[in-house]
């Protein structure tokens, strides 16, 4: 075999920079590396008769991300693994799991949403006459509210990766019918000004949605990422609220029910609000708030030498679209702008990256998210500030990841600061 030169090496692994060559993550170790399916390849697949059709495809052998577990109660959750995906949007085997009572086993054939209370015409629909009405498709996240709880401490446990963190959280495309046009349809009263939502889950699931949020953008979806809404998820059919926090967004919807008045239901009242540090408590905290954080280099993963890394990372917000992520390698001194990935979407999760530098020495990645709104993701002592210790939701400071010195990554800044 003849040798290889410099040019065509450089080339063929994404160019030069500044005399040296571009790492990302699949050059860098992990300190805690996962065990893996055992990789099957030819050593020559040219001669060899690959594998024929079939009717469900697989992922390649060394290819098996996993959601990340914890506690495997009915009233538990599972994290998307966002570290080890490219892209905005989440496969639907891997979007979280958040749920009070277990998922609920639905018959398709028998399933019924009623709307009714203050409309003309109270009526049910089932899933065949939801997919008769005109269908519309978006790309948008779903965020549990107590997403990031991991990160609201001054000392944060450092052992932690990204899912473990922000895994509350998952990108795709919904397919449903625009929650608009079915109020059209029984009547909505101009009086209303409030939804009950309630699922079929064993827990009955719920929340109190304004009217103008309903009317805006919110819909009833039976699809995901072009398949129908896996039972987790929903199945048949659950609200999307795009920008909203997760919990109002009901799944395995049953029933809506129009008022002039919230329903004050246990998610929003002993659940789901918000305590303040003057001792006062927010509630209907629905929107949420921009936030980013980085996925790469992060716990666990160690950078083998200096050199030329990529940066990568994460932003979204529920008031719109992402406008800038701001990058810092050095603990917050100094701020350049990172490139978004295009196309840049409203109420969805943003791809960011940047190149770095790093000369060996430790070094306190952050990145900080600003929106369409003008609003500017906060540090955790700004937020803490406002909201004090013993919030429960909502958190969307500012991620700091620290590289040492020997190129391992922990969550957290040096001191415990």
């Amino acid at each position: 075999m003849g040798k290889i030169s410099r040019r065509t090496m450089l080339g063929a692994t994404g160019g030069l920079i500044a005399g040296g060559l571009l790492k990302t993550q699949a050059d860098a170790l992990t300190v805690a590396p996962e065990t893996a399916g055992p990789q099957v390849a030819q050593a020559d697949p040219t001669k060899i008769l690959g594998a024929p059709t079939s009717q469900l495809g697989e992922r390649a052998p060394g290819e098996q991300p996993r959601r990340v577990m914890g506690n495997p109660a009915v009233a538990a959750s599972s994290r998307t693994p966002l570290e080890q995906l490219r892209g905005i949007i989440t496969p639907a085997d891997l979007h979280f799991e958040r749920h009070h009572a277990g998922v609920p086993a639905i018959d398709p054939d028998r399933y019924e949403l009623l709307i009714h209370g203050m409309v003309d015409r109270p009526m049910t629909f089932s899933l065949a006459d939801l997919k008769r009405f005109p269908a519309e498709s978006r790309i948008g996240f779903v965020e549990c509210s107590g997403n990031g709880g991991a990160a609201y401490s001054r000392n944060a446990a450092q052992d932690r990766s990204p899912s473990q963190i922000d895994g509350l959280l998952s990108t795709s495309e919904w397919t449903g019918v625009a929650l608009s046009t079915l109020l059209r349809e029984v009547g909505l009263s101009s009086d209303a000004t409030w939804l009950l939502a309630e699922g079929g889950d064993a827990a009955v699931m719920s929340r109190s949605i304004p009217v103008e949020k309903a009317l805006d953008d919110a819909m009833i979806a039976y699809g995901q990422n072009g398949e129908a809404i896996r039972p987790a998820q929903g199945y048949p059919a659950r609200l999307h609220l795009p920008g909203w926090e997760g919990n109002a967004q009901v799944k395995w919807i049953r029933r809506l029910e129009a008022s002039d008045r919230p329903s004050m239901t246990r998610e929003e009242t002993s659940k789901y609000t918000d305590p303040l540090a003057d001792g006062t408590a927010r509630q209907f905290s629905l929107v949420m708030d921009a936030k980013s954080t980085i996925t790469f280099p992060t716990f666990p993963y160690q950078l083998p030498d200096t050199g030329w890394w990529e940066i990568r990372g994460l932003a979204w917000s529920g008031r719109g679209r992402i406008t800038r992520v701001d990058i810092t390698t050095d603990g917050g001194n100094t701020w350049v702008p990172a490139q978004l990935q295009d196309t840049v979407l409203s109420k969805c999760a943003t791809r960011f990256r940047h190149i770095w530098n790093w000369d060996g020495d430790p070094a306190l990645l952050m990145s900080r998210a600003t929106d369409e709104t003008g609003y500017v993701q906060p540090d955790l002592e700004t937020l803490m500030a406002a909201r004090g210790p013993g919030t429960s939701y909502h958190y969307n400071s500012i991620r700091p990841w620290r590289v040492e010195s020997d190129g391992r990554v922990f969550f957290g800044p040096r001191d415990g600061a």
